[in-house]
């Protein structure tokens, strides 16, 4: 069979021919300004590669107009702290002596609720790749995960599928998993979240960026041979709302290989070391669309690329296929031509495939791509990279007001029984079920993950020096008040990192809404945008890169507004950060709260247990507060004194006492009064700028005052005891009955349930 490609030399000729551009998801509009563009048609590959780097996934195109709040708030103070930031694959931060981190957190959702296995693994091995491609050797993942109710069925059919997508992945690439969330909300039953992050650390000399300069310099692809895997993945799947039965479009799922990726990982690091690397582009969503023609408009020349040297692992392939895969673990370089050659040994040695595919040219901005020895793309690589630019309507919806008077919830109930309640629900039980089956102490420099505020790694092992990450979000916070919730997220992310002792140097993010075409959701985003922006000002810490996800929604309905937010912090000695829960002995212990607590329920847990439904405000959050809470911790790790610190958020007080005890066994008798003068309150709100510290008993006075001192609310409000048993008012419960109910909610739902795919 031989392959006819549609060639610049027969658009021109029939410049007529019908085009199906608006199943490849370019509206009318688009298609003209392609023409404009181009002087005639496009090509078939040149449609392909322009409604690609077009979609929303790619360009950005109706986000682009309020992402750039973020750079109009960006300090000079702010952005000496990094040293790649937005519009790179990742945020990179310098932490001294020569060493710099690099974390990035995206999304994908559409792929796992198609095929939840292929969907999540690929995911993680996507995220890895924008990470090595910054020079960088991956070092630990964590996952933002949000389903849809814990005992709907076809939560059974996606969960299963995703966690053994994200351990089987994460797992055989060697790297621990050491935190995250799971969320489990009606809104999210038809179009589930699945938010990944990777870190990676690299020396300052070596970071890498992705461009295409120097005339005669080649590009080469190296990594796995391109298939027919994932053609649609970003322009149909990733900019599409799901109807119902959509989650079976399976072709535009790509199947990811991880020991292939393992193999990469160290192939990358060994060129890097070489120095044969000019710049280098991961290929993820696009494919090699994407990244030749981003490293061709980033560079200062123009691009040629010889399809016909792109090894293939099916026949018969167009151009339009070849350019549009996303098969996975690929990598594209620019090599200078004496490099040639020991860049291909390297590759050898490691088993790694690799070609070159094409050179830079002198032709400023003229990407040109052969098949067959026939031109089948000729374009300005800065009209494919920078895309059109939307300013959609958006306006505050009236329903807004509405929903803030809604806000009252039952507070009648016992406390022991509402505790029980608490503990047992889905948004707060034990999730044992899911990270017992990823891998967390691997490589050996975790020092803390699942259950701690923020997982935190060894960078250095001469000095040990480490850093601490921490993502956080609440889409019920965000919808009642979309800047406080972005506010909100920020907030306990930073407040996650500031109370292992770290201080918090850089913020990331991944921005998961509803179709932008609907003007309620795009006035959610916006308020969102300045939410974070704003509250990253006020914090002095600088938002280093980021993600957005549209078309999040099933059928008129989107989820809730989600946005994730990932703050990094920096440790000087990881053998001094501060755990979470007490240590298993027979010491006792004086516990303090930190902050203040006031009568909210708004969007919190006990409101949504308690069938109150979804309305009120959210907690206020003053991030002045936060900083004073970061400076006392970063202190305190210097003068010791703090045995366990455990911050206030989902579940208030009651669920930071019950984590911060549940393995030690111990007890506790709590004086509810001195949080607030509601006992259901003091137990149950969820205030904001709040962290629970347990203290050895003799240093419990000093460590109030201290607080005091920093202008840090504190107040002693209790002691550990020996029997297991909590106590509070005329009330009590023992520790291990919170224990078991806590512990059985996922096994109950989900032991049964098994992963199609997993064993692939």
């Amino acid at each position: 069979m031989t392959v006819h490609d549609d060639t610049v030399e027969n658009a021109q000729a029939t410049p007529d021919l019908a085009q199906p551009y608006a199943e490849l998801g370019l509206r009318d509009e688009e298609y003209e300004k392609i023409k404009s563009i181009l002087g005639r048609r496009p090509t078939d590959a040149e449609l392909t590669v322009y409604s690609v780097m077009w979609s929303e996934h790619c360009s950005y195109k109706s986000s682009k107009v309020h992402l750039r709040y973020f750079g109009e708030t960006m300090t000079e103070e702010m952005a000496s702290k990094i040293l790649a930031g937005i519009g790179e694959n990742a945020g990179v931060v310098d932490i001294g002596d020569g060493d710099a981190v690099t974390f990035r957190v995206e999304s994908h959702n559409h792929p796992s609720f198609v095929e939840p296995y292929q969907g999540a693994a690929t995911g993680v091995g996507g995220i890895v790749r924008d990470i090595m491609a910054m020079g960088a050797r991956p070092i630990a993942v964590m996952d933002q995960l949000r389903f849809g109710p814990a005992d709907a069925e076809d939560t059974k059919r996606v969960l299963p599928g995703v966690v053994h997508g994200i351990g089987g992945y994460g797992n055989s690439l060697g790297l621990p998993n050491i935190g995250g969330e799971t969320v489990f909300d009606a809104a999210y039953a038809g179009n589930p979240l699945v938010n990944a992050l990777c870190v990676g650390t690299l020396k300052v000399e070596d970071l890498k960026l992705a461009f295409a300069s120097g005339t005669g310099n080649k590009v080469v692809l190296f990594g796995s041979r391109t298939g027919l895997d994932g053609i649609g993945g970003v322009s149909v799947l990733g900019s599409a709302t799901f109807e119902e039965g959509e989650e079976r479009k399976l072709p535009a799922v790509q199947v990811g290989d991880p020991f292939a990726e393992k193999v990469l990982i160290e192939c990358c690091l060994e060129l890097y070391h070489a120095g044969v690397v000019v710049g280098i582009q991961d290929l993820g969503g696009g494919g090699l669309a994407c990244a030749t023609s981003e490293l061709a408009a980033a560079g200062d020349g123009g691009m040629r690329v010889n399809l016909d040297n792109v090894p293939l692992r099916a026949e018969n392939m167009s151009a339009a296929e070849i350019l549009a895969s996303e098969s996975q673990e690929r990598m594209c370089a620019v090599v200078t031509p004496e490099n040639v050659d020991r860049f291909m040994e390297i590759c050898a040695k490691w088993d790694v495939g690799a070609a070159v595919i094409g050179e830079v040219t002198d032709e400023k901005d003229r990407y040109v791509v052969t098949h067959g020895g026939e031109v089948v793309l000729d374009a300005p690589p800065s009209s494919i990279d920078e895309g059109p630019v939307y300013e959609r309507p958006f306006a505050r919806p009236d329903w807004i007001d509405e929903l803030g008077e809604r806000g009252g919830v039952d507070k009648q109930e016992a406390l022991s029984t509402a505790w029980l309640k608490m503990v047992a629900s889905p948004a707060l039980c034990s999730r044992d079920y899911i990270v017992q089956q990823y891998d967390r102490y691997v490589r050996g420099n975790t020092v803390q993950a699942h259950g701690a505020d923020s997982g935190v790694l060894r960078i250095n092992e001469e000095t040990n020096r480490g850093v601490a990450i921490a993502t956080d979000a609440s889409g019920r916070y965000t919808y009642l008040d979309p800047n406080a919730g972005a506010r909100l997220a920020l907030a306990e992310a930073y407040r996650n990192v500031a109370v292992t002792g770290a201080t918090p140097v850089a913020v990331t993010n991944c921005l998961n809404f509803g179709s932008p075409e609907n003007p309620d959701v795009m006035w959610q985003f916006r308020e969102a945008v300045h939410g974070l922006a704003d509250g990253a000002a006020e914090l002095n810490i600088p938002v280093s890169g980021g993600n957005v996800s549209f078309y999040n929604q099933t059928g008129e309905t989107p989820i809730l507004p989600t946005p994730v937010v990932g703050v990094l912090g920096v440790i000087e000695d990881v053998a001094k950060a501060n755990p979470h829960a007490v240590p298993v002995s027979e010491e006792e212990f004086s516990l303090v709260l930190l902050g203040e607590t006031f009568d909210e329920f708004g969007g919190s847990v006990w409101q949504d247990i308690s069938g109150a439904g979804l309305g009120g405000v959210p907690p206020k959050v003053d991030l002045a507060n936060e900083e004073r809470l970061a400076q006392f911790f970063a202190d305190a790790a210097g003068n010791g004194g703090v045995t366990a610190a455990h911050d206030l958020s989902e579940g208030g007080l009651s669920q930071a006492v019950f984590e911060m005890l549940q393995a030690s066994g111990k007890g506790a008798d709590l004086d509810l009064a001195a949080v607030h003068e509601d006992a259901f309150t003091a137990l149950f709100s969820e205030s904001a700028s709040r962290v629970l510290v347990a203290v050895t008993t003799d240093r419990a006075d000093a460590l109030v005052e201290r607080a005091g001192a920093a202008g840090v609310p504190a107040a002693l409000i209790g002691r550990t005891n020996a029997e297991g048993v909590l106590r509070f008012g005329s009330e009590q419960l023992e520790i291990v009955q919170l224990r078991d109910a806590w512990a059985a909610t996922l096994p109950s739902h989900f032991a049964a349930a098994h992963a199609p795919n997993a064993a692939v």
